[in-house]
């Protein structure tokens, strides 16, 4: 289990043996997008950094979420989309952020396939927030997101039927739906066994 930076760095050697298919459905008809999952290593442990966007936003406005966005053609890879938008959005600069991996495609209902990349934070990097976009910038303990009991499952009707969607409340904030769904698949990567990820409590 990644509890320090050096055991993190270690599982991602890992990475290409996890699957994970709690998602919406995939398809290549999907606009690309791709987030940056930030990992800083503190005095009282790892933490993962989200955003809350801004009440005003047409679309998303106020949820919790990771910086990132659509990829644009100019983005040689996914990786450079994640990077991108998180300098955009929260003013991280990417020679600050180490790449430890890609977690598996993570497809929504608004039509998107978003690739989480994740990155550990190379020691405090200075944020500048984009007032537009983002309200704040907050920190859960990655402890905290590996705990199944600290997460709920959701059941949500869309043109398919009914689907299950992940939240995962956290001091005050309410974390759900594709951000709280790749926090899970994370999770369960760290945990290295799927049957033990945070499947969540029915709510």
């Amino acid at each position: 289990m990644a509890h320090d930076i050096l055991a993190l760095r270690a599982r991602f050697a890992h990475l290409a043996e996890f699957a994970w298919h709690e998602t919406w459905p995939l398809s290549e008809h999907q606009a690309e997008a791709a987030v940056l999952l930030p990992v800083r290593s503190a005095e009282n442990g790892l933490q993962v950094l989200l955003t809350r966007r801004t009440d005003h936003l047409n679309h998303h406005a106020g949820q919790i979420s990771f910086p990132g966005g659509r990829r644009e053609e100019a983005d040689t890879s996914l990786i450079q989309t994640a990077l991108r938008e998180s300098q955009e959005e929260i003013g991280l600069d990417p020679a600050c952020v180490e790449v430890l991996g890609v977690l598996p495609e993570f497809g929504t209902p608004s039509g998107f396939r978003i690739t989480p990349v994740v990155g550990l934070l190379l020691g405090d990097p200075a944020l500048r927030l984009d007032d537009f976009e983002v309200a704040e910038v907050f920190e859960v303990p990655l402890e905290f997101l590996l705990q199944r009991e600290n997460y709920q499952l959701h059941r949500v009707r869309w043109r398919e039927g009914e689907r299950r969607v992940h939240a995962v409340p956290h001091g005050g904030r309410f974390i759900w739906g594709a951000t709280a769904g790749i926090l899970a698949m994370f999770a369960a990567f760290l945990l290295d066994d799927v049957t033990k990820a945070p499947q969540g409590r029915a709510g």
